[in-house]
Parts: C-alpha cells; structure tokens; sequence
C-alpha cells in the first residue's frame, strides 16, 4: 500500500466545500478499506488567501475529521498555480505519491482509482484527461480547444484535455522541485520532467456550486503566461514575418522601378496610407511581444518566493529544519 495525497487548490470556495469533503471522505475510506493506500493518506486543502469562510471551513473540518482532511494557508493571494505548486512542495515528503484536483467537483473523483492503479503499475505520472466536452458551452468548447491547438503550434507541450487534474509519484514531485521559475505553467512543466506516463480518461461534471475561477479574461491571460514560459516561438515568428516583409518590399521596389522607367508612376496614396498603417501595427505587435518575453525576464531575475505558507495543520509530527524549505518558495 502507498501513502496518496490529495492537494486541493482553493479560492473562495465556501458554497462547495460542504460537499466536497463529504465524497472526498468517502473516496479515501474507500481506496483504504481496498487496500490500496495507507490511512496516513489524507486530501489536504490550499487556501489561496480566500476572502470568504474557506479557511474557517478548512480548520473545521480538520478538527472534526483529521484522519481525512489537512489544511495548508497561503499567507495572501498567489494565484492557481502558486497554490498547487505550495501543496504539492508540502506534502512531497509526506507522501508516495499526490493527487492534484480541483475544489468544485468537475474533476470525477472516481478516476482516483484507476489513477492509484496505474501508480501501483509503475507510472509516475498519470494525467486525468477528458473524454468529452458535453458540459461546455459551444464558446468555451471552442475556445478550450484552440487553446490547446495554438499551445502546440507554439512549441509547449502539453497533454490534450488535461487540466491540472493529475497524479505524481514522489520521484516526478522531487523533479518538479528543481523547476525554479516564476512564471509557472505547470500543464507544460510536468511533461517535461519525462519519468513514465500514461492517462486515464474522464467526464468531466458541471460546477457544483460556486462561480467559475477562470472567466475568459484570466483564461487569456493564463494562454499567454504558458507561451511565453514555456516557448520563444512568437519571437522567432517575428523574425520570420520581418523577412518575409522584407523579400515582399525587394519585390515592390522592382515593380515601383519598372513602372518609374516605363512612365507610369502614378500618385498611390491608398497603398502608402494602407502600407503605413499596417507595417505600423506589426511594428506594436512586435514591441508587445518582445515586451512581454523582457516582463517575463525581468521577474525571474527578482527570484522572489512564490509563495509564503502561514499556517499547516498537519497530523504527524514532521522535522523543522526540513519544513522550512517549503514554507518559503
């Protein structure tokens, strides 16, 4: 039997959690009476500097039911990926393996347990990936999947349908220790940590309750942060689109000449204005972007901590001088 963690990212997440411990509960007494993980297993709650009940829910739940539940307080806001990546760098030395999900129940938990097969198998890394998208809207359909397509065509690898709904063995979780940059994307950085993969396939619910955290703004803004982390594909379209504007101004040159000398200039102001204005705003995009990859450059050199953990409640005694790595990273 291994000893598997589940690592609950959450923000704001009181309208769920009432339901959410109580089929977690459920899960992990069931996975222990087959025998396939240890009861010092446990589902362990990120709270993201919530600004509603969510942590007071957390320490409530770990008081009445502490052979489930541990809670873990981010000391403020840091986002998805900072809050995940903080529950998983707790519990690595805790645990054989640890399960990443979300708090609204999309995630089916009942994958669980072919994902503790495949571990028990061999795999360190199993990946839940949808099956379908019968839930979505036709926009967020849409827009889900050209984000993974222009992920791809941009270089980043990512697993098709997967979210951060995952398993990884001690070992992938030590290998995702070694990635220090700030600008993280952890749907691109686990696949290239390499070890033994494979997927497990799932249907994806309807939100239980609760609002949606990635509303399509932060869904753009998430697209650009694993694209510019993760490739330099954009700067090297750049160069290629300025060379290909450069061989088309060689051709307009010699037309321009052989109209001058055949007496056929005529004034074109239309195709000067349009030229401008669109050489213009190639100009900004590619400002833009260099801009954005310097911005990216500028905060990894800070090399700030990603986060601060301000409170863990946590069951087993543990070595203080080996937590204090975690608690600041």
């Amino acid at each position: 039997m291994k000893t598997v963690y589940l690592v609950i990212p959450c923000y704001n997440e009181e309208a769920v959690l009432p339901e959410t411990t109580k089929r977690l509960a459920e899960k992990l007494s069931a996975l222990m009476e087959k025998g396939m993980i240890t009861k010092q297993s446990r589902a362990v709650f990120v709270d993201d500097g919530s600004k509603d009940r969510t942590w007071e829910m957390i320490e409530a739940y770990h008081n009445t039911q502490p052979e489930f539940f541990e809670g873990i307080k981010l000391s403020r806001n840091e986002g998805h990926q900072n809050a995940l990546l903080a529950g998983l760098m707790t519990v690595r030395t805790h645990c054989d393996a640890a399960i990443s999900l979300d708090a609204d129940l999309q995630d089916d938990i009942n994958a669980i347990d072919a994902m503790v097969e495949r571990f028990l198998e061999g795999y360190d890394v199993v990946y839940g990936v949808r099956s379908a998208r019968k839930t979505d809207s036709f926009f967020k359909r849409s827009t889900a999947q050209g984000f993974y397509k222009m992920m791809s065509m941009m270089g980043v690898d990512v697993v098709y349908n997967h979210a951060d709904y995952r398993l990884m063995s001690q070992r992938a979780l030590d290998g995702l220790s070694q990635y220090k940059e700030v600008n993280l994307f952890l749907r691109g950085i686990v696949p290239m940590i390499g070890y033994r993969s494979t997927t497990v396939y799932y249907e994806r619910a309807k939100r239980f309750a609760g609002e949606s955290k990635y509303p399509l703004k932060k869904m753009l803004a998430f697209a650009m942060q694993g694209i510019t982390s993760l490739s330099i594909k954009p700067i090297r379209l750049i160069t290629s689109l300025g060379f290909l504007i450069f061989m088309v101004s060689l051709l307009m040159l010699g037309y321009f000449l052989v109209r001058h000398f055949t007496g056929h200039t005529v004034p074109g102001w239309t195709s000067i204005a349009a030229s401008v204005w669109m050489i213009g705003g190639l100009q900004l995009l590619a400002i833009g972007i260099i801009g954005e990859y310097i911005g990216k450059i500028y905060l990894e050199s800070k090399a700030r901590p990603k986060y601060f953990i301000e409170q863990w409640l946590h069951n087993d005694s543990y070595d203080a001088d080996a937590s204090s790595e975690i608690r600041s990273l």
